[in-house]
């Protein structure tokens, strides 16, 4: 803890955490960036790829995540980049993690979806055995390539989990740009998602109103919300997620460096969130492109709203609740998360 009582990043790494909202792309090393450029034959606009990382608003940044995303090429590129991210995170209290990723790209440039999985989870299984922390994965939805390719993308997965090729894919998502878009149209992919047995979450709220929030739950069936922060412009909407416990993965840096849409911390609605009874987590996102680890969250959102470590400790726990493992994994989680705080000594 620093010398004014809160939490510093090195005891915030000590903290057991879930993470729900970490999209691959956004967690790949600099150092890997240029490597993968190299290796691919792809040329940077910058020498120094932390030059890239500076973003105005929402669509910005997409143009940057997209960029990264071209540089992974095969599954090799794709295994790479999964293991890196884990281990990287495991550095900083990741036990168990939900991790997006988004291959619409990818699969307009003839890459194979099976590939994709493939690297991914051989990178996760690679980095399970090396620090015990367990993955699974959501496939995302980019929404600026159209319903259409959302229903083909899904109808591909299922395939896939029906053979048994894609056992670590958990869930479907949505990602990318939230303005101009009608969520509605994205129904039917998520209804070959839900008859095939994947859960089912998605952006909103992020850089629109409470009305997207309702369409995702209303109309799309979505289980869980990522980001949801326009959900407190909204009394009714909050009362009725909070009454229902459904989970939103917020990402409060994320909100101001990459959406633009608080100046700092101290703005942001998080603590709010959590005082009205919604079951909102602490995630990165991004957490390369914005600098960004989960200590340093944990701990800045500690700092910025009051948290004492105790409270950022819960706040850990309670995300357990969030996650989409079976109630027997949720308890063994919870006890294990409980056992490893009870050993901690809070910083004085």
């Amino acid at each position: 803890m620093s010398n004014d009582g809160i939490p510093s990043p090195t005891a915030c790494d000590a903290i057991p955490k879930v993470e729900l909202h970490c999209h691959v792309e956004g967690a790949v090393r600099a150092a890997t960036v240029v490597e993968l450029a190299r290796k691919n034959g792809r040329t940077l606009p910058t020498r120094d790829p932390r030059d890239l990382y500076r973003y105005s608003s929402l669509d910005t940044f997409l143009e940057i995540f997209w960029l990264v995303q071209e540089l992974v090429v095969d599954r090799s590129d794709w295994a790479r980049i999964a293991y890196e991210a884990t281990v990287d995170a495991h550095a900083h209290g990741l036990r168990y993690r939900e991790l997006f990723f988004t291959p619409a790209r990818h699969l307009a440039a003839g890459r194979s979806l099976a590939d994709i999985i493939a690297g991914l989870s051989e990178g996760l299984v690679a980095a399970e055995r090396e620090t015990g922390v367990r993955s699974a994965l959501i496939c995302d939805v980019d929404k600026a390539f159209g319903p259409a390719a959302a229903v083909e993308l899904a109808e591909e997965l299922a395939l896939l989990k029906a053979a048994g090729r894609a056992e670590l894919v958990i869930g479907l998502g949505m990602d990318s740009t939230e303005r101009g878009v009608d969520h509605r149209a994205f129904a039917m992919a998520c209804a070959v998602a839900r008859r095939s047995g994947l859960r089912l979450t998605g952006h909103a709220g992020e850089d629109g109103g409470p009305d997207t929030i309702r369409i995702c739950l209303d109309v799309l069936g979505l289980e869980r919300i990522d980001h949801g922060i326009a959900v407190m412009d909204d009394p009714a909407l909050v009362e009725r997620m909070a009454r229902d416990r459904i989970p939103l993965t917020v990402c409060p840096s994320s909100n101001i460096l990459i959406a633009n849409r608080y100046a700092s911390l101290d703005e942001h609605p998080f603590r709010a969130m959590r005082d009205a009874g919604l079951l909102a987590t602490i995630n990165t996102d991004d957490p390369a492109m914005i600098d960004l680890d989960l200590g340093r969250e944990y701990a800045a959102v500690g700092s910025a709203m009051g948290y004492s470590y105790d409270e950022l400790c819960a706040i850990a726990i309670d995300a357990i609740d969030a996650t989409w493992l079976d109630a027997t994994d949720r308890a063994a989680l919870r006890a294990a998360f409980e056992g490893e705080i009870a050993g901690l000594t809070a910083p004085a």
